[in-house]
């Protein structure tokens, strides 16, 4: 249970969030009605996705105040924690990439690609979606975010959504390692832009660490952790999703959650 105590509670917090959204689409429960796009809770408090309500903005629409409002907790909310704990225990895909990253560390080496791209892709998706909106007056990235289509799919029934999943499957499995949330998603991106100041972070001590290097092995975002074998602190870069992966399996107990503050004070 140590050992995966941070995958069941991610899978806990995921499962949850998506039982909630069924109950209030489905049941009419107000604890969350709506979607990871735009939603409720308790019927009073808005949220909404910060990448979808800039799209809109860009539409030249004009939005309602409840989005504003939603899109202002959800920035400040993430601000505070740390931006991309989205992705790790909120976002549903993360489900499919995990499982990919999973296969992918059991397959031989002939049996996967060694393609790679640059991580800053997932900038450019975000520019080139929001130019597309003003142009062609749609939330464009909107109506191929997977994160949407996943839950709607849930929720309602996948339809030909099925291939889309699949395909970002197969894509993180045989050819580009974390390709899709890694490299290519600009719901993280921009997560990681806003979060980058987050209060918790993964901390790293040289003097336990006996260089196994597991942690690198597991971790989605493998650059966030430059320090090992390095120097002890804490990780600075807003890529890292604080999924706890690299905690679970350090035997040394050298890498384990910390307040940026604390941090600051130890080292």
């Amino acid at each position: 249970m140590k050992k995966g105590r941070y995958t069941i509670a991610r899978r806990t917090t995921q499962l949850s969030i998506l039982l909630l959204f069924i109950s209030g689409n489905v049941f009419g429960w107000n604890v969350l009605r709506g979607n990871l796009s735009s939603a409720k809770i308790m019927n009073a408090i808005p949220l909404s996705d910060p990448l979808a309500v800039l799209q809109n903005l860009f539409t030249g629409h004009i939005a309602a105040s409840d989005l504003f409002i939603g899109a202002a907790i959800v920035l400040l909310f993430y601000a505070i924690l740390g931006g991309r704990a989205f992705c790790a225990w909120v976002c549903p895909i993360n489900i499919i990439t995990d499982a990919a990253a999973g296969l992918r560390r059991s397959l031989p080496s002939v049996a996967i690609s060694s393609w790679d791209f640059s991580r800053s892709a997932r900038y450019w998706v975000i520019g080139i979606s929001l130019i597309l909106s003003g142009i062609l007056e749609i939330a464009a990235y909107e109506s191929i975010n997977p994160i949407g289509m996943m839950h709607r799919g849930i929720m309602y029934g996948f339809g030909t959504g099925w291939t889309y999943l699949l395909a970002i499957f197969f894509f993180d499995m045989f050819g580009v390692k974390n390709g899709f949330c890694g490299h290519l998603c600009p719901v993280g991106g921009l997560y990681a832009i806003i979060g980058r100041y987050g209060l918790l972070r993964v901390g790293y001590n040289l003097q336990q660490c006996s260089m196994c290097m597991k942690c690198l092995e597991v971790c989605p975002e493998p650059q966030v952790l430059s320090i090992v074998g390095t120097l002890s602190s804490s990780v600075r870069s807003g890529e890292c999703i604080n999924c706890g992966r690299c905690v679970e399996v350090c035997d040394d107990n050298a890498v384990n959650f910390c307040n940026i503050y604390s941090d600051k004070l130890k080292h």
